[in-house]
């Protein structure tokens, strides 16, 4: 049922169907006014449901007694709520009605030299597989690792330059599947998400079951904005069926309709169940199986073309074991955002934490890394870049990475596979300079666009004799990662075809050659953690029951992880015999696998919501302590 309005066209067309203020049995109809001034017909009011028995907040709303008694509803309790009761208005039909984004002047940059690449600047760096190479040798594949960082967001009171603020919005699974405890621990979640947004920051909460509704307009996080955000995520209540396409549009129409732009804007969904409206079920094997799940994703959230966005990334959360994985992660795969498996219910406030500590801190945004060949004979062959858009140049002599955003802090990397020639006879120097890369992106904070360059990358060409070189751990490591990344992707072709033990077999040898790297000899924490993940993976592909319980979810979102480099969560289910530091402990051993693209934003997010949860469980036993 369409719930009633608090718009003039909603007065109206109460007016036209009462026949001009008259009941349809001849009586006259009442008017009640609510605290907000708009008129409306009693009976209008009363019979969608809006206002409860005894709610507060309205003025002279007079009784509607039917003369059937069945129909009587019993008295209100005498204590009144004193919590202003959430009214959900009509949608409009343009969502053109968010609060106007804080336009405080940006801080200026305190000098010249900061404003053309100095403090604050992303860095760069290159690392080559080896530092020296026989002048007579001539590589086809030499590896060339490109790092780049984003630069931190300074810290109140210390002068810096503030995060740049955010436009969010949350598109809530509220099915019948979500009744009970998963209701209630979104609910707790969303709470901690309101309470740490800024005055600057504006959200909006779109609900969906078997149909989608937009709770609330994008309204800034002031108190009042707060206020609504809290009631409109407590007037949750689940039943229906899952429409996630429909829920996606609707997210889509808030951030294409609105009338101001923050700089950053993202879409967080979170689902326990299957689509069956947009994308009904097939046969074949596996959950989804040859479902066409790019049908759930809107037009204006998906890619523009040449890894620019032309709105906002939607991050999705599976939530518990019977959510569909192939349709979150093909989501987010198609709008640049992660996916992100909560095996563990309770922890999805964990899980959301870590996504806006990531959200709350964009420092960069239109990151584009140029890369252009410098001595004769030097020619680009290859570029892993994982999921980000990569193109090189038709005669091998320039390319380019498009990352777009980076959170504060967060790295990405990328190898350059190049052939390099012979060192020349007539050439005296006993280098070669293989490459120059440079950088262009939109610093988020000022909106300054900016530019940094890295000095050449350079093997050297000793004179006569054998070179003995060792190899970068950098790019080893990185040659690690991405092999691993590729035995994963092979390991879940094999697990939707029904071979299991081929899928953990893979990801055994997988798991075997990165113990074997020289970085993980010598304690690397990035491939040590990587190591612990595959272990997983393999125990969670080796038999179809539990691929399809938590094995597909846990795979995808390791795969959304390392082709993004950026931290994805998998609160997984524990057992620690109730302990609650056990539980912790064991929690970040098993995360340890993505820790390493986690920044310190997002780390201290984590931190806040344990440190919440923890609290409230506490005040919760101090509770029932008392009660026995």
């Amino acid at each position: 049922m369409e719930s009633s309005s608090f718009h003039g066209d909603s007065r109206r067309s109460h007016s036209r169907s009462s026949g001009g203020g008259r009941s349809t049995s001849g009586q006259s109809s009442s008017i009640s006014t609510p605290d907000c001034s708009h008129h409306f017909h009693s009976r209008c009011v009363s019979d969608s449901g809006i206002v409860a028995n005894g709610s507060a907040g309205w003025r002279d709303l007079p009784s509607l007694r039917s003369t059937n008694t069945s129909l009587r509803q019993p008295p209100s309790s005498p204590a009144a709520p004193t919590t202003q009761p959430f009214f959900r208005p009509m949608e409009p039909r343009v969502f053109d009605d968010d609060d106007p984004v804080d336009r405080t002047p940006r801080r200026p940059v305190a000098s010249a030299a900061e404003a053309s690449d100095g403090g604050g600047a992303v860095a760069l760096a290159t690392h080559c597989e080896y530092s020296a190479l026989a002048r007579d040798a001539s590589v086809d594949d030499f590896a060339v690792l490109v790092h780049a960082r984003a630069p931190g967001i300074a810290s109140s009171g210390s002068g810096g330059a503030p995060r740049a603020p955010v436009d969010l919005v949350t598109v809530l699974d509220v099915s019948g599947s979500m009744v009970g405890t998963k209701l209630e621990l979104l609910k707790q979640a969303m709470g901690f998400v309101i309470d740490n947004l800024g005055p600057r920051d504006r959200l909006c909460v779109v609900s969906f079951s078997s149909a989608a509704c937009r709770l609330m307009r994008l309204a800034r996080m002031s108190d009042a904005g707060k206020d609504l955000a809290r009631r409109a995520v407590g007037s949750l209540k689940a039943g229906g069926g899952t429409n996630i396409g429909e829920a996606l549009r609707r997210a889509a129409k808030v951030i294409d309709e609105r009338m101001h732009r923050n700089a950053v804007a993202s879409v967080v969904l979170l689902s326990d169940g299957q689509d069956t409206y947009t994308v009904p079920k097939r046969g074949g094997y596996g959950r989804g199986s040859d479902a066409n799940y790019d049908a759930l994703v809107p037009p204006s959230l998906a890619y523009e073309g040449e890894g620019r966005r032309s709105s906002a990334p939607v991050h999705t959360f599976g939530f518990g074991t019977d959510h569909d994985a192939a349709a979150m992660h093909t989501i987010a795969e198609a709008t640049g955002g992660t996916f992100s498996f909560i095996e563990d219910e309770a922890a999805i406030q964990d899980a959301f934490a870590q996504c806006i500590g990531g959200l709350l801190s964009v420092a960069v945004q239109d990151l584009r890394v140029d890369v252009a060949c410098v001595d004769l004979g030097v020619r680009v062959r290859e570029v892993r870049s994982g999921s980000y858009a990569s193109h090189v140049d038709a005669g091998g002599r320039a390319a380019s990475v498009d990352f777009g955003e980076l959170y504060a802090d967060e790295e990405r990397r990328f190898l350059l596979f190049l052939h390099v020639p012979r060192a020349r006879a007539v050439d005296n120097h006993d280098a070669t300079r293989l490459v120059r890369v440079a950088c262009a992106y939109r610093d988020t904070a000022t909106g300054r666009a900016k530019s940094v360059a890295v000095q050449d990358a350079v093997v050297l060409r000793p004179w006569g004799g054998a070179v003995a070189a060792e190899r970068s751990v950098e790019v080893e490591r990185e040659r690690v990662r991405l092999e691993a990344m590729d035995g994963i992707a092979a390991a879940r072709a094999a697990a939707e075809r029904g071979a299991h033990a081929e899928a953990a077999d893979i990801l055994r040898s997988r798991q075997r050659a990165v113990a074997r790297s020289a970085a993980a000899r010598s304690g690397d924490s990035a491939c040590l953690g990587l190591s612990r993940e595959l272990r997983e993976m393999r125990s969670r592909v080796a038999d179809r029951r539990r691929y399809e319980v938590s094995g597909r979810a846990y795979v995808l979102a390791g795969l959304s992880s390392h082709a993004q480099q950026r931290a994805t969560s998998r609160q997984m289910m524990m057992s620690s015999g109730g302990d609650w530091e056990a539980e912790q402990s064991v929690a970040w051993a098993t995360a340890g696998a993505t820790t390493s693209y986690m920044t310190p934003a997002m780390l201290d997010m984590l931190d806040r919501s344990r440190r919440s949860r923890e609290l409230l469980r506490r005040q919760q036993q101090t509770k029932e302590r008392r009660t026995f």
